[in-house]
């Protein structure tokens, strides 16, 4: 899967792509990254991305040309994939999508806002928006992150458990919760591990973890 990131703040994936699990799926050869700074595309000398919005109002906005600009590059390299906005008024993202994205068998192009918001033609490039919380960032940055991450832990051999992926929270979204967790010490600071997890009783320990 080829994942693009339009961004202009490209520094801010840097620890992100090369740590962890994300790593493993770049050497793996699952996930190939691409973080195009959209200042690349900017206009002019002096490659302006923003300008402020007709109508007044406060803050700039992100003009429509450096981003189409950014996605028809990220388009050359890849003529199928998905574009995404990641936005307030957006689609709800929950585990379901991250399972379709996954499953889509297509790389994905994420534009990341910023400042007080984006030209609304802008949306006629995008295929799917999406909303990750109620509540306001600084900008599509760490929205990009957490769609992206969802994604690939799914993709499989990227999770090291045959199973890990299936066996979680959220995997009928807003249905289910994973079971409680334990490990070794049996006991700690007087607390213990329920005797159940230490019967080595299959079945009863499946009616426990579902229950």
């Amino acid at each position: 899967m080829k994942i693009q990131i339009i961004t202009l703040f490209p520094d801010m994936f840097k620890g992100v792509v090369n740590t962890g699990m994300l790593r493993k799926a770049q050497e793996l050869k699952l996930v190939d990254f691409n973080i195009i700074n959209l200042r690349d595309f900017g206009v002019g000398s002096r490659k302006n991305v923003d300008e402020t919005p007709y109508g007044g109002g406060d803050g700039m906005v992100l003009r429509p040309e450096p981003v189409f600009a950014a996605v028809d590059y990220a388009k050359s390299l890849d003529k199928k994939a998905r574009v995404i906005l990641p936005t307030p008024r957006g689609q709800q993202f929950k585990q379901s999508e991250a399972k379709k994205l996954a499953n889509l068998g297509q790389g994905l192009i994420i534009i990341c806002p910023r400042y007080e918001g984006y030209d609304e033609r802008i949306t006629t490039l995008v295929d799917q928006q999406y909303c990750i919380g109620n509540y306001i960032l600084t900008g599509g940055e760490v929205p990009a992150m957490i769609i992206f991450d969802s994604v690939i832990r799914l993709l499989p051999g990227v999770l090291g458990g045959e199973n890990s992926a299936e066996f979680e929270s959220f995997q009928i979204d807003d249905v289910n919760i994973e079971h409680s967790q334990y490990t070794r010490p049996a006991e700690f600071h007087g607390l213990k591990v329920p005797e159940v997890l230490l019967s080595g009783n299959h079945k009863k320990i499946s009616e426990y973890r579902q229950k």
